[in-house]
């Protein structure tokens, strides 16, 4: 059996080298891999191409390296949240391409799939459509869209196996089992690592063979990325 377990974050991402292109799995802040993105900061690797569904917050997640300069490009959906990032837009400092969200999970998906491109209605008569081949398919309008693929995809589940079998739990199952399944080395990031046989075949939702590499995180902050209050009476 191969062993696939590292013995903490900065050994899982040791050979990122500098311009990688990279896919980043969770939503808002919710199933991010914070061990991860921490150990990328430490070791200061350069000119990252980022796919992610959000660029994190200012002092949290992909809003780290961003901070740091560490991201020349950011291929998202949402990133309304991060000042920084809207900073380096307008500044020209940062490349970035937005994408619906739609579009966003399903590139990634096909990227892991083998599906080099495909079409959809989303984003046609918009900026998005700007310089893509338009087929009408019974009527309507559609926009021809290319796969998604990363040199390492880094995701974060709840619970994994040494082999690399993944249970993904609420939120955080938007995006990381599609990105688990697309990049060249998936290294996987879990709450609770446990032997092989222990988790139930039938609930895996990253099966281990998309998996290279796979460690036991530690200290997750698990930040609320927008708090809300009910007011008193």
């Amino acid at each position: 059996m191969i062993n696939k377990v590292v013995a903490n974050a900065e050994g899982a991402v040791k050979d990122i080298p500098d311009n990688a292109v990279l896919m980043l799995g969770g939503f808002g802040l919710c199933g991010i891999p914070e061990n991860c993105i921490n150990a990328l900061l430490k070791k200061g690797v350069k000119g990252l191409t980022c796919i992610s569904n959000n660029a994190g917050v200012d002092d949290f997640g992909i809003g780290l390296l961003l901070k740091s300069r560490q991201v020349k490009k950011m291929i998202s959906s949402y990133v309304g949240e991060n000042a920084e990032f809207e900073r380096q837009l307008l500044s020209g400092e940062l490349e970035v391409e937005l994408i619906p969200q739609g579009t966003l999970a399903e590139r990634c998906r096909a990227g892991g799939a083998g599906i080099p491109a495909f079409f959809t209605p989303a984003g046609y008569g918009t900026e998005v459509a700007e310089g893509k081949e338009v087929r009408e398919f019974d009527g309507k309008k559609y926009l021809m869209e290319h796969w998604l693929r990363a040199d390492f995809s880094i995701v974060k589940a709840w619970k994994g196996d040494t082999s690399g079998n993944l249970v993904y739990r609420g939120t955080a199952r938007n995006f990381n089992p599609m990105m688990a399944a697309a990049g060249k080395i998936t290294i996987a990031e879990v709450e609770e690592l446990v032997p092989v046989g222990a988790l139930d075949p039938n609930n895996i939702h990253t099966p281990g063979i998309y998996i290279q590499r796979i460690f036991q995180g530690k200290n997750y902050e698990k930040r609320i990325e927008q708090k809300t209050v009910s007011k008193s009476a």
